[in-house]
């Protein structure tokens, strides 16, 4: 097998998402005056928020990411903040790319952007490559991976990191509470629940003491990059947009809200991105029992972890339907998105009543 088959790789530019290269070039080259000829400019398909792209030099190729187009929610879209939390992130937790440099001057692209190293990897999306066959053995070692290195990210301290100002981090599970209470209901339409007893549960059962940490708030498989050679190896974790201080167990609940196992029904399979099928990956349930006894917190009570990750993502799913249905995006893959979020809180009122008959 050839490793540069496994390579995830960038393709043509989106029309309307062309990159002034002159300017951008122009730039670069202030930064890094080593650099010579002109890059050649590709982007990559994954991800629907910022847009990424691949400049291709003679001698060394660089990853550039820019916020897309159009109005932004407030807060969305920080490059900046992006770019500042991995260059001081790096000594602590090194599975971060090399920070290049950033450019918040509006006359070379109009928007702030950064540029990175590009990681010569695989990224494992829904599925592998066809030329990459795990065994059961190599894909239960990935899956321990992940979960390691997202035990690991939320074991840095903060402090000697200087992020303790990236966030106001206490009474972080409150402000995710309402928060993401008013997001649905905001985005709510007629064809989908006002999921209130959803809301009223989480509520009254929020913990009374909460963990701040670094959490990314968006760690799945599609967000890393493996080693080619080796593919059960983390070389970098990706998409640090949604990284603050908060709590660590809502993290991995917001995790395992995308996690679809291999006998999940066939709505859950029809919405997999990341393969969490394979013979050899941990279950819910095994992740849960992974992570809190690697972290000495056995005895937890993970429920409403659970449910609140899987009403966060109802939540997401509602407001990309919510554009969908009033022709905000004519995406016809958004089309269904009102069944998904019936199904999202279809579980989170059977985790809800499977706590109640624990007690």
């Amino acid at each position: 097998m050839n490793p540069a088959t496994l390579l995830d790789k960038p393709k043509a530019v989106r029309a309307g998402e062309e990159l002034d290269i002159d300017k951008v070039d122009a730039w670069l080259k202030g930064q890094r005056p080593e650099l010579t000829g002109t890059p050649e400019v590709s982007q990559y398909s994954g991800g629907a928020s910022n847009w990424t792209y691949c400049l291709s030099y003679p001698d060394i190729d660089y990853i550039l990411r820019r916020a897309p187009k159009g109005t932004k929610a407030k807060g969305a879209h920080n490059m900046a903040r992006e770019f500042h939390l991995q260059a001081a992130l790096a000594k602590a937790y090194p599975l971060v790319p090399e920070m290049i440099a950033l450019c918040q001057d509006s006359e070379v692209l109009g928007t702030d952007f950064y540029v990175m190293e590009k990681l010569t990897g695989l990224i494992p999306r829904k599925d592998l490559p066809r030329a990459l066959n795990l065994s059961e053995a190599q894909a239960a070692k990935l899956c321990t991976a992940m979960v390691d290195a997202l035990i690991d990210l939320h074991s840095v301290d903060i402090k000697e990191a200087k992020l303790t100002e990236l966030a106001k981090g206490e009474g972080y599970i409150d402000r995710q509470l309402n928060g993401w209470s008013k997001r649905y209901s905001d985005a709510r339409t007629w064809n989908v629940p006002s999921a209130k007893g959803v809301m009223r549960w989480l509520q009254q059962n929020k913990p009374s003491k909460e963990t701040i940490c670094l959490t990314h708030n968006d760690f799945r498989f599609d967000n890393l990059v493996l080693s080619p050679e080796d593919p059960s190896q983390i070389l970098s974790v990706l998409d640090w947009e949604l990284a603050t201080l908060g709590d660590p167990l809502m993290d991995l609940g917001n995790t395992l809200a995308y996690w679809v196992e291999a006998d999940d029904d066939f709505l859950a399979q029809s919405t997999r991105r990341q393969p969490t099928h394979l013979p050899g990956m941990m279950t819910r349930q095994q992740v849960v029992d992974y992570y809190l006894e690697k972290r000495g917190l056995s005895g937890v009570d993970f429920r409403f972890y659970e449910v609140f990750g899987l009403f966060r993502l109802a939540g997401i799913a509602q407001q990309i339907y919510y554009r969908y249905h009033h022709k905000q995006t004519r995406n016809p893959a958004f089309k269904h998105f009102w069944i998904f979020v019936h199904y999202l809180l279809w579980r989170s009122r059977k985790a809800m009543k499977a706590s109640s008959a624990r007690r």
